[in-house]
């Protein structure tokens, strides 16, 4: 065995989780907010967005090599309370829980647009 494995504790709490994300339609709910919150990065039209890339509410935006690399960009936005993560030098990567409201999405995509716009 290991040191986890069959735990009844952990297996209860696992079950619940699980049930958690089927009874509140969590990942359905996700795919859709993903598809809006897409599309407003889109709109943004920043000169600064190479491609924006994501799956239900994660997403990752590349920044072109000239805009500076991603981490000005996600010190920007934490000063602004948006927490984010630089990955791979020029993608910002953002990955909401998955129970975010979508006026606390909304707030953070004008963060998103102020900063992308400087």
């Amino acid at each position: 065995g290991s040191t986890y494995g069959g735990n009844p504790l952990a297996c209860a709490v696992a079950s619940a989780a699980l049930d958690v994300l089927v009874d509140e339609k969590l990942v359905e709910r996700s795919a859709e907010l993903g598809e809006w919150m897409k599309q407003q990065m889109i709109d943004f039209r920043s000169p600064h967005i190479e491609e924006i890339r994501g799956v239900g509410l994660w997403y990752g935006i590349q920044l072109r090599p000239e805009a500076g690399g991603a981490r000005r960009f996600c010190e920007a936005l934490q000063q602004r309370g948006v927490l984010c993560k630089e990955t791979h030098t020029h993608t910002i990567r953002l990955a909401p829980p998955l129970v975010v409201e979508r006026a606390d999405l909304e707030w953070a995509l004008e963060q998103l647009r102020a900063v992308l716009a400087s």
